[in-house]
């Protein structure tokens, strides 16, 4: 299967998830020469830069743990280069979405683990 297609099925998956749990979606795949954001989301009180991690399962390991330091800090400094651009008075936060999918694409009902504050921007 390729993997660059099942991340995009899966942030499309976590995006829709999320706009159920009443946040608005702002951008998908954010890049900058620091890195990369899959999702940036707001809710009432927090603008939130959403890393998605989309598995077949968790047999090998859950998929939060994919999201090393050195991947947390290419988040923050892209965040921060958003947050330069893009001024606002909302707490940021930095959120987990694991996906998992077992049919790959063509799961129906996508297991979505979202864990708030899985990290900080230090």
């Amino acid at each position: 299967m390729n993997t660059k297609l099942l991340g995009r099925w899966g942030e499309a998956a976590a995006a829709d998830y999320l706009r159920k749990k009443g946040y608005s979606v702002t951008a998908s795949g954010y890049r900058t020469r620091l890195g990369e954001i899959d999702l940036i989301c707001e809710n009432r009180k927090s603008i939130v830069f959403v890393e998605v991690k989309t598995r077949k399962d968790d047999s090998f390991a859950q998929a939060k743990e994919f999201v090393t330091g050195a991947k947390q800090s290419r988040i923050i400094a892209a965040a921060k280069m958003y947050l330069a651009g893009h001024g606002t008075a909302k707490q940021p936060r930095f959120d987990v979405v694991e996906v998992y999918a077992p049919q790959g694409t063509d799961t129906v009902c996508p297991r979505i683990n979202h864990i708030e504050s899985a990290f900080t921007g230090r």
